[in-house]
């Protein structure tokens, strides 16, 4: 039999840049009402030819905290290259390439495609008509794989946006903008675009009005996360159909419990203490786990090869393990892949990453 132990796409290695904006622990964003737009009193000009950005990977739920809690993965995301273009209509996207996995499977029309909805919602806010946009997205992240796929292209190509015209949005700003593709996309949920945007873990406290708060984990703390991905889709509005319409009250009490304990032990660096409640939902995994084929077999794998805990990644399939160590790491995700394989007789790759701290940002620039 054979064991995969490998990236679900290829590692890369994402040059560090400027911050986007200075970070605030709490970023509060109205939306209760239309935004009126733009939001700036002049339109920009643009400050570059051509501009590349890079968004990392996410998990979001992180088991009991199901569509408010969320954080970016570092090595494996999307990357969207943005030019001014005169051959397209002034104050207009056109997407010109989609690269990647399953690239036939994503629309050009940018009205249809996340990258483009974060766009044009971008080009909309900053009040931009007198110049038309050329865009590239490069998918690093396979779709359906409950890695922050459509957000990584939201974030990646809201933040180029903004980048080939001054940096003029402010991350709330740019959260909103991903939050208007996911809408569409896959559902209203920020627990994937905010941390793809803003990096590191976030807590959505409120939706409406957005509400959102920066979670810092310890610099000096090692997290690793084991991502065991097998050769399933599990498209998102799919998985949340199959979700309970209600729940009792002892439900609601465990999981806010351990919610509530998950973000101390974010707080504090506690990784025994986050894989614990990571692994605790008693609400969504226990519905969606029987829908993937060997995920109960998977989490306890893992559990059982040292991890310090284990769930699914936001909507599935993507198993999600916890560790301090990148070594032990490997050697629990070929556990996990023997499960998927042994259990729920699916081929999976397997991969170690890095807490993103950074989030979405400019990778390369032409200036005009």
């Amino acid at each position: 039999m054979a064991l995969h132990y490998q990236s679900p796409i290829k590692p890369i290695t994402i040059p560090q840049s400027k911050a986007l904006s200075n970070p605030r622990p709490i970023v509060r964003c109205n939306l209760s009402f239309p935004a009126r737009y733009p939001l700036l009193s002049t339109e920009p000009e643009p400050v570059y030819t051509s501009v590349k950005t890079f968004a990392p990977a996410t998990v979001a739920n992180l088991g009991p905290g199901f569509d408010f809690l969320g954080c970016a993965v570092d090595g494996v995301g999307d990357f969207v290259s943005i030019s001014l273009d005169s051959h397209v209509h002034p104050g207009e996207v056109n997407i010109a390439d989609i690269k990647g996995d399953n690239a036939k499977k994503l629309s050009r029309n940018p009205i249809w495609n996340c990258a483009g909805i974060a766009a044009i919602e971008v080009m909309k806010m900053l009040g931009v008509r007198s110049v038309g946009l050329s865009l590239s997205l490069d998918k690093g992240l396979p779709l359906g794989s409950g890695l922050g796929s459509s957000a990584a292209s939201a974030a990646a190509a809201a933040v180029a946006v903004n980048e080939i015209f001054g940096g003029k949005l402010s991350l709330e700003e740019l959260v909103m903008a991903g939050l208007k593709s996911e809408e569409k996309v896959s559902g209203y949920h920020a627990d994937n675009v905010a941390p793809a945007i803003m990096g590191g873990f976030v807590l959505v406290r409120n939706y409406e009005p957005l509400e959102l708060i920066r979670l810092s984990f310890p610099t000096e703390k090692e997290l690793f996360f084991v991502l065991a991905s097998p050769e399933f889709e599990a498209p998102t509005k799919k998985m949340r159909a199959a979700l309970p319409k209600e729940i009792g009250m002892p439900f609601h009490v465990w999981n806010s419990s351990q919610a509530g304990a998950l973000v101390a032990a974010v707080l504090q660096g506690d990784l025994v203490g986050l894989g614990k409640a990571l692994s605790s939902d008693r609400i969504v995994e226990p519905t969606r786990a029987p829908l993937i084929p060997g995920m109960q077999a998977v989490k306890k794998a893992a559990i059982e090869a040292g991890a310090f805990g284990c769930t699914i990644s936001g909507a599935g399939p993507t198993a999600v393990a916890v560790i301090d160590n990148e070594e032990k790491g490997k050697e629990i995700g070929v556990q996990m892949v023997n499960a998927f394989l042994n259990v729920g007789n699916l081929k999976a790759v397997a991969s170690v990453q890095r807490l993103d701290r950074a989030g979405a940002r400019l990778i390369g620039s032409i200036p005009r």
